[in-house]
């Protein structure tokens, strides 16, 4: 037996490199979709965002600069927090505009950001039919009447939730890539910048 031993050495010591090659291999943590660019994109943007926040206020301008310029895309997920009176509504609107194109609904958010500080839940509605106006669009009397949009900020919601979301806004630069870490969560905003250098070059 020790005989046979010996002469399968070459396979026993392959078979037993093999096994803890395996057992040390890293394992691949699966990534959340929500922390994926979209299809054909190598890096973007993720922003979850409350459109009452002040501070997703003051980060969208720099979102949208770095977007233009490294020509990278911006993914938005409605965040609104309980406490704020009109955030969920703004979002619904934000939603409904979206219905007509993705560029409309993000150009709402922007305006209300660019209005916030004079924005209630009184005139909100009013805000909204003037852009709606200013870009040839009717806001209907009842904006949601199935839930539909609703439902899309809820489900917003609950990834946020899921990825552990804390905070508005919560932004993160991501990619495309499997190994290493695909993602990563900008703490300092004055890094976005160095943040996406990095990931472009890896």
């Amino acid at each position: 037996m020790m005989k046979n031993m010996l002469r399968n050495r070459p396979a026993l010591l392959l078979a037993i490199f093999l096994f803890t090659a395996f057992l040390c291999a890293p394992a691949q943590v699966p990534v959340n979709p929500a922390l994926r660019p979209p299809k054909g994109a190598r890096v973007a943007i993720v922003v979850f965002e409350d459109l009452q926040c002040p501070d997703c206020r003051r980060a969208a301008p720099l979102v949208e600069e770095a977007s233009k310029t490294y020509k990278i895309p911006v993914v938005r997920h409605d965040f609104p927090l309980p406490f704020h009176t009109w955030s969920y509504d703004a979002a619904i609107l934000a939603r409904y505009f979206d219905t007509h194109s993705k560029a409309l609904g993000n150009e709402f958010r922007d305006y209300i950001f660019s209005n916030q500080l004079e924005v209630t839940p009184q005139n909100l509605r009013g805000y909204a039919e003037k852009f709606a106006a200013e870009h040839k669009v009717e806001v209907p009397f009842v904006v949601d009447p199935d839930g539909k949009l609703a439902a899309l900020i809820n489900a917003d919601k609950a990834l946020g939730k899921e990825i552990n979301i804390q905070h508005t806004p919560t932004l993160y630069v991501v990619s495309n890539k499997r190994n290493g870490k695909p993602f990563v969560e900008v703490v300092d905003r004055s890094q976005l910048y160095a943040l996406i250098d990095t990931m472009l070059k890896e």
